[in-house]
């Protein structure tokens, strides 16, 4: 309880001095401007009809601190694939063929060891861009991301099924050249006015031992928690002694390090989630998760760690309970270990109404998350308001994702529960989720936020800098990104006056 005090505290001074800094570095005209700021928005939301244009101008200009919840494959756009791709002379199918092993949309990493009737299959770049081909790249651009899925009506698959579908055409492509994508977000995330991102880049290493998995693979889904325990300490145990785990996760934080090379500056910085994936055996899922406890803990560039995967699958529902023993397991082994985890990203109709009603409790009263990922299904949660005190009191951010609710879980507008988490006290932070694959960027997730939701100014501020103080990085870089934060929106503020007042800003 102290802890959580003092955490709160920490927070409200940390608020204090964020939005203080702008008025006492910049004097009276900087309040003017910030009052002027604050009534142009009033303007943009006032009515039935918000100013949509007005808006996405205002927040594309508008600091918007980190974006907390990033997926590195999704966040690349299908036609920086169709880039990379061309300068590696790979090739994609244009159809299916079981006899040749084409597979309609794939990429064909080794052209130059396919047969003459193979090769006539696959296209080069320069081939599925050229206009004469318009139906196949525009067909490819959907089939790779959620381009024109609700444009238009076509037999297809279910909008969550189709979602998780494009990372297999791209994903085992797009870790050819970590740096040159991260780059790219960089030089993206700088465009819109974006500090900070922490990204999942790449899943943990999970090393395996057949005789002690195979205890933890038979844990039931009702396995008391000494029953787990019993089975995951012998793992564990022997993962911390194992040479072959510790050089991969030694490994494992070396290529974060050589992908992160040159990225961060005094403009930007990146940070990063090693992740497991829920789909996997039991013991595999744990000893991945040993492994990214182990790169957290070793205090590099890689500062939480997560589980992703659709929340709704087989294995996930049937395991849930079980990972999150796993976390608090590792929690008790390894407490500075930060994490945010996927928790919630469920809807009626999904599951059962009894798999709605615990995830996001586990996430925080098991596993230990001061983060959740998504929190859509928290108003079925069972003691739902009990479960909201708690998160308020302990500080858990949810971090929401506009548009892949939108689409994955069809749950959006008046349906999305952001507004119970604001009138509740819970911190939330407004993120992409995967802005390549849901075809957005963060000014976009925030232009729907105020159109939609209509916060005070004051609470879109709050909101924006809640992305910092709920980040993942040390107590010194994020005092001094908040101080960078405060002074980017003075200089937004000044700029968004002139902008009401019709007349251009100088560039400063």
């Amino acid at each position: 309880m102290k802890k959580a005090i003092a955490s709160v505290l920490l927070c409200a001074l940390m608020a204090a001095l964020a939005f203080s800094v702008p008025a006492r570095a910049q004097g009276t005209p900087a309040r003017t401007d910030y009052q002027a700021t604050r009534h142009y928005y009033d303007s943009l939301i006032a009515g039935p009809n918000p100013n949509l244009a007005a808006l996405t101008l205002l927040m594309t200009m508008m600091p918007k601190g980190g974006d907390l919840h990033h997926h590195y494959s999704g966040a690349i756009y299908v036609e920086t694939f169709l880039d990379w791709i061309k300068q590696r002379a790979y090739c994609i199918y244009r159809a299916d063929n079981t006899e040749l092993k084409a597979n309609k949309f794939r990429i064909e990493t080794k052209p130059g060891d396919l047969g003459t009737a193979a090769r006539a299959l696959c296209l080069d770049i320069d081939q599925v861009r050229d206009p004469s081909r318009n139906d196949f790249y525009r067909e490819l651009l959907s089939r790779w991301s959620d381009k024109d899925f609700k444009d238009h009506f076509q037999q297809q698959v279910a909008p969550d099924q189709h979602f998780f579908d494009t990372f297999g055409y791209f994903g085992s492509f797009s870790d050819d050249d970590y740096n040159q994508g991260l780059r790219l977000l960089k030089a993206r995330a700088i465009a819109e006015n974006v500090q900070y991102i922490e990204t999942m880049l790449r899943s943990a290493p999970a090393s395996d031992n057949p005789a002690l998995a195979r205890a933890v693979n038979e844990l039931r889904p009702d396995a008391s928690p000494a029953r787990i325990e019993a089975a995951l300490g012998p793992l564990h145990e022997f993962l911390t002694r194992d040479d072959a785990t510790a050089k991969g996760v030694a490994a494992y934080l070396d290529s974060i390090d050589a992908a992160a090379a040159g990225i961060d500056d005094g403009e930007f910085k990146m940070r990063f989630q090693a992740y497991v994936v829920r789909s996997e055996q039991p013991a595999k899922v744990f000893a991945g998760l040993y492994s990214a406890f182990a790169a957290v803990n070793a205090r590099r560039r890689v500062v939480a760690v997560n589980i992703v995967g659709p929340e709704d699958g087989i294995v996930s529902m049937r395991d849930y309970s079980l990972h999150m023993r796993m976390f608090a397991f590792l929690k008790q082994k390894y407490p500075a270990v930060r994490l945010s985890l996927h928790a919630g990203e469920l809807t009626l109709g999904m599951v059962p109404p009894e798999g709605l009603q615990s995830h996001i409790r586990e996430a925080v009263e098991v596993a230990g998350a001061e983060r959740i990922g998504h929190g859509v299904d928290i108003v079925y949660e069972r003691d739902a308001l009990g479960l909201l005190r708690t998160m308020r009191e302990r500080g858990v951010a949810v971090e929401i994702n506009l548009t892949s609710n939108a689409f994955i879980l069809g749950v959006k507008n008046e349906a999305h529960p952001v507004l119970v988490y604001r009138q509740q006290g819970v911190p939330f932070v407004i993120s992409t989720d995967d802005a390549g694959v849901s075809r957005n960027n963060l000014s976009g997730e925030y232009m729907l936020y105020v159109s939609r939701y209509k916060p005070s100014y004051d609470a879109l501020k709050e909101t924006v800098f809640n992305s910092i103080r709920y980040s993942f990085l040390s107590d010194a870089e994020k005092a001094a990104e908040l101080k960078g934060l405060a002074q980017r929106f003075a200089v937004f503020e000044a700029r968004a006056r002139a902008l009401a007042n019709g007349a251009p800003a100088k560039p400063k």
